[in-house]
């Protein structure tokens, strides 16, 4: 694998925000209903008709929204996460939050909250993800070396998948039980602004702990020892990548449900690009995973048959893939 960088961090970084506004304008008038870019843009000033107008900045300017935040979520972190661990295999649902808010999601559809209103379902993936974070920073705090989370991750991915198997096996209903894995295959559709307002302050939450957190897994690439040397505090480096991570992926499972693959790919395409320093990637990371999240959610509004294809499931198809590529070009590297 090449570790020179191909082009510049702020040309690609330039180059993505453009390929970005791009998908995201052809997202906005894609979908069972067509319009044309000009009733797009129309619509997005309101100036187009009613029907367009609501379709335009109710219905598909959430989505767009959502789906840019998702994904640049689960980018980044996957890009931290891979440099904090050193493990190119790693993504946002080896520290556990991922199962864990669908845990508490599971939960709310069983216990029939959901019909309390459309908030039930994501407060209840929020309070889940919360539950793991918590275990998590406690984890961190004693100084925890990367084994132990990485153990302590499995651990908690385990223990909430027990939980959402015993649930399910005891789902009251065979409808409530197919709620449940719908949910769980992931989706934007029919997401508000309520969903975008829940998810930001947690996303924002999720950022500002790990805002220069660059530098010092750039430090941390050289070796805990060296970045010790440096002046790094490796303890609070960890504590804020593994919080800010945690609650920042949290909000995303709470509003788009459990959407792998994007924060263990969209890595590696960086690196082939720019190189391999970590504190360069997060950036382009961030861009890519919006840019993959919006085009694999213009797929699932394709009419395929008599059912239609949820956002986890094109996700599987694209990164599963990719995933045994990253592992057969990283065996070959070791040897």
């Amino acid at each position: 694998m090449n570790t020179t960088a191909i082009v510049s961090p702020v040309s690609l970084n330039a180059f993505l925000g453009v390929v970005l506004v791009v998908v995201a304008s052809g997202a906005g008038f894609f979908g069972a209903t067509s319009l044309s870019l000009g009733q797009f843009f129309n619509g997005l000033l309101g100036q187009a008709d009613t029907a367009t107008n609501i379709i335009v900045q109710e219905l598909r300017l959430p989505r767009i929204l959502l789906g840019a935040l998702c994904g640049a979520t689960l980018g980044y972190a996957g890009a931290l996460l891979q440099g904090l661990l050193r493990n190119p295999l790693a993504d946002p649902g080896v520290i556990g939050v991922s199962a864990s808010a669908s845990l508490g999601a599971v939960i709310v559809i069983y216990l029939g909250a959901a019909t309390a209103g459309s908030m039930a379902i994501p407060m209840g993936a929020i309070a889940g993800a919360l539950v793991a974070t918590g275990l998590l920073v406690l984890v961190s705090m004693r100084d925890a070396s990367v084994l132990t989370l990485i153990l302590a991750g499995v651990g908690i991915s385990s223990l909430a998948a027990a939980g959402i198997s015993l649930v399910m096996n005891f789902a009251p209903h065979p409808m409530t039980l197919q709620e449940m894995i719908l949910w769980m295959m992931g989706s934007l559709e029919n997401r508000s602004y309520s969903d975008v307002m829940l998810a930001v302050p947690f996303m924002a939450a999720g950022a500002l702990c790990v805002i220069g957190a660059g530098q010092g897994l750039n430090a941390l690439s050289l070796g805990e020892d060296t970045a010790r040397t440096l002046g790094i505090d490796l303890k609070l480096l960890r504590l804020r990548i593994i919080a800010g991570t945690a609650l920042a992926v949290g909000a995303t499972v709470a509003v788009a449900g459990a959407v792998g693959f994007i924060g263990l790919v969209v890595p590696h395409f960086a690196r082939a690009l720019i190189g391999f320093e970590p504190k360069k990637l997060l950036v382009p990371s961030a861009l890519m995973g919006a840019i993959l999240l919006l085009l694999a959610d213009m797929v699932t509004r394709m009419p395929i048959g008599y059912g239609q294809l949820r956002l986890g499931v094109v996700m599987g198809v694209i990164g599963a893939p990719v995933f045994l590529y990253i592992i057969f070009k990283t065996r070959e590297t070791m040897r």
